[in-house]
């Protein structure tokens, strides 16, 4: 069901200014396919997804969206619904087999026809460096906990930005570091499925770390004065219980400040230091480690979807723990796993999620407070829902309203965060396709598109005409779209 209208929901006809840029996003193993092709060898989301009982059905990426093989129609599709920015990530194990040593020509070719299929098109080119998929030869070596990992991340971003930094408009190093370092060290959720607190920690230095050798890299070696960005997934923590202060400050301690303080203060706080005591000592950050993380950047990307609202456990009671991820049997919160995730008002997504807009401009103007001069860009927002598709006279059509109104409230709120003096850049909806959506597998469709898994065919959802009809007119438009609707793609 829709969320009931309120103050901060659905302001049509709102106008964005021509330099906002709107486009969308997808994920390399999530969309590609060709596991096996091109030299690629696996990572770490290959071997957790062949593991029983770690995704949904077994599914892997091996085929997903076999963008891989369809990348020109692909590429025309981003063309016809106007897509002014385009936001992919690169394969490590594509780039550079196995995590060292020289780069694999074919998996660059790859990623060079799409750069330059994005520019013949118009489009701006946005790469992600890492978006989870880890060389298992890496991980069999110790992974992110493991410090080499840092090193060996900034020798891949060397020979991909060598390859590609005289085209790509803006380099991402990091997406979502939250979830690499706890969903896949702490709880389990995710690959590589390691359910150890210390090594989490581990892994948010490393990772930390990789990001800013990374950056200099960057510095170092493009030749088109890119944008540098890092992309993370912060959590707004809500809460009305008497202890839900401290909660909040926990949770914003190990899921934002974790990433914000040293890559863009150049500091661990001390909280979170106090906060994880028992669990590590923290000796694995190193003198010249803050100094190599915080580096300047360009833009800072932001992922959102929803809030958390949270308290301390007593002890006694029942203990509720839905933050909203599936649970593996480890914790993501190392440290403070007495905080608890209490039931959230709906409406809710088909992830489980609360649709809170408010969220959005609540986070995005609380981020330009704490970090003036440094712009943001919306770089995943988007809602799973079960499509349908409808088959009538003019063709294949799903009216995927949920989603509609979704983004239609999300984009209200950044245009409000706009208003309130955020320098907010643009907004990448999430995702462009249905695809392979990690643990669930291809049973959540965030997609704007819709992908058949069986045939491969692409159908435009009304959410994905709707986007089209916001950015050729730079206005947010009414729920119901039958002008776009009818256009042909």
């Amino acid at each position: 069901m829709s969320a009931p209208d309120s103050p901060d929901s659905r302001d049509t006809g709102l106008e964005f200014a021509p330099d906002f840029v709107i486009g969308s996003a997808t994920a390399s193993y999530q969309i590609e396919g060709a596991a096996h092709e091109g030299g690629r060898t696996p990572s770490i989301w290959d071997t957790f997804s062949r593991t029983p009982g770690k995704t949904w059905n077994g599914d892997t990426g091996d085929v997903a969206d076999d963008h891989y093989h369809r990348l020109e129609s692909d590429l025309d599709l981003m063309a016809d619904l106007g897509l002014e920015a385009y936001r992919f990530s690169i394969a490590w194990p594509r780039v550079q087999p196995g995590g060292s040593g020289p780069a694999n020509a074919t998996g660059l070719a790859f990623y060079s026809r799409l750069v330059d299929g994005l520019l013949d098109r118009g489009i701006r080119p946005i790469a992600t460096l890492y978006h989870w998929d880890l060389p298992q030869e890496l991980e069999d070596a110790g992974g992110w906990p493991n410090r080499d990992t840092a090193f060996r991340f900034a020798e891949y971003a060397a020979h991909t930005v060598e390859a590609l930094g005289d085209r790509v408009h803006t380099w991402t190093t990091l997406n979502e570091p939250w979830c690499s370092a706890y969903l896949g060290y702490g709880s389990g959720a995710h690959a590589p499925g390691r359910t150890e607190g210390a090594a989490a920690l581990a892994a948010v230095h490393h990772l930390n770390l990789a990001h800013g050798l990374a950056v200099q890299e960057i510095r170092r070696l493009a030749v088109a004065d890119p944008d540098v960005s890092v992309t993370l997934n912060f959590h707004v923590a809500r809460g009305d219980h008497e202890t839900s202060p401290e909660a909040r400050r926990r949770v914003d301690a190990l899921a934002n400040r974790a990433f914000t303080g040293p890559m863009l203060r150049g500091t661990y706080d001390g909280d979170l230091i106090g906060d994880t005591a028992g669990v590590t000592d923290w000796a694995f950050v190193r003198d010249g480690d803050l100094a190599a993380i915080h580096q300047p950047l360009d833009v800072l990307g932001v992922n959102y979807y929803s809030t958390v609202t949270v308290r301390m456990w007593d002890g006694v009671s029942p203990r509720a723990r839905n933050d909203g991820h599936k649970d593996m049997g480890g914790s993501p919160w190392p440290g403070s796993e007495h905080v608890e995730f209490l039931p959230q008002a709906g409406p809710f997504t088909d992830m489980g999620w609360n649709i809170a807009p408010d969220g959005l401009e609540e986070l995005l103007v609380s981020l330009h407070g704490q970090f003036p001069g440094l712009p943001l860009m919306i770089t995943e927002n988007g809602a799973a829902f079960p499509d349908e598709v409808v088959h009538a006279s003019g063709g294949a059509r799903v009216p995927d309203a949920e989603r509609v109104d979704y983004l239609r409230r999300h984009f209200a709120a950044a245009h409000r965060a706009l208003a309130r003096g955020v320098d907010l850049r643009g907004y990448l909806v999430w995702s462009l396709l249905d695809n392979f959506e990690w643990g669930y597998g291809y049973s959540k469709r965030f997609g704007i598109v819709r992908v058949d898994y069986d045939t491969q065919v692409r159908t435009v959802k009304d959410s994905g005409r709707w986007l089209s009809q916001l950015i050729r007119s730079r206005r947010i438009p009414e729920l119901d779209v039958p002008s776009v609707r009818a256009r042909p793609l």
